[in-house]
């Protein structure tokens, strides 16, 4: 419309509460998650384990036949051990699904030069870390820590009040366990996603990570005769932390404060990186 005639008038309408706008970010970036069939095939068999640790505990809490036979009735024990398990194989299916849904979040907004039309909007840069993380967040919940309360609460339901009072702890580490670890995750993929803007890349080098730290890790620990090494390795500082938390009785090579700075730096390095590439201009020399 041409500006001489002044015919035009502002908007009117209702406008989108300021502490929502995220969502929309939210919404959109998950939709695209699940055009992929492969995608969608690996986080339905992310439920596989969970549908089997509901089928331990309906038999770990109806075994009174095998007593009437003659056997041992407590072959199969859900306790923190048993949910520990659940969370290792969780968080390794939780760490794959990230490999292969988590670089394609901010890379192709980076690609396609699309930051300055997000930006030049009413959102801040928190709030678009926020909504892309969010993503990440929510999807990872579905497969850790939401299962778990699930398991937990159908074996605090079989075994009695007595159980679920004596193991109520279990249901925190569980809830901490998951945020923990779905919070490194989401920061390391979209850290990696905003440095490396070839997707199938920015996935690979988020495998490698895992690979190539433990190795690492190793190395420094067998040439200069110290634990020092496993700082480099972040799945056995989350091993680490994960322990403590269940109370496996497993002596740790490096004590559990230290695990714990580790992974909190670990996190301020990856939001710091995310941060410096997410802006709403770019300067080329």
């Amino acid at each position: 419309m041409a500006v001489y005639r002044r015919t035009y008038s502002a908007y009117t309408g209702s406008l989108t509460p300021e502490w929502s706008r995220w969502l929309v970010i939210f919404r959109y970036s998950r939709r695209n998650l699940f055009r992929s069939k492969f995608q969608t095939a690996l986080f339905v068999g992310c439920f596989f384990f969970p549908v089997v640790g509901l089928g331990l505990i309906y038999l770990a809490n109806n075994l009174s036949f095998l007593k009437q036979l003659g056997g041992p009735a407590d072959i199969l024990t859900i306790d923190n051990r048993f949910f520990f398990y659940f969370m290792n194989v969780q968080g390794v299916l939780a760490f794959v699904l990230t490999a292969f849904t988590g670089p394609g979040l901010v890379s192709s907004d980076l690609a396609n030069g699309a930051l300055p039309l997000y930006f030049c909007r009413p959102f801040s840069r928190a709030e678009y870390v926020l909504g892309k993380a969010s993503v990440l967040g929510i999807l990872l919940s579905q497969i850790t820590w939401v299962p778990g309360a699930v398991l937990f609460s159908v074996q605090a339901a079989l075994a009695g009040p007595s159980w679920a009072w004596s193991h109520v702890w279990l249901l925190g580490s569980i809830i901490l366990c998951s945020l923990i670890w779905i919070s490194i995750l989401s920061l390391l993929a979209l850290a990696l996603s905003a440095w490396v803007k070839w997707r199938i890349v920015a996935g690979a080098l988020l495998l490698a990570m895992l690979f190539f730290g433990a190795g690492f890790a190793q190395a420094i620990n067998a040439v200069m005769r110290t634990n020092s090494g496993h700082f480099f390795n972040l799945a056995y500082l989350m091993r680490t932390v994960w322990n403590w938390l269940f109370r496996i009785d497993i002596q740790p090579g490096i004590p559990v404060p230290q695990a714990w700075i580790a992974i909190l730096i670990y996190c301020a390095i990856c939001l710091w990186l995310l941060l410096k590439k997410v802006k709403a201009y770019e300067v080329v020399r």
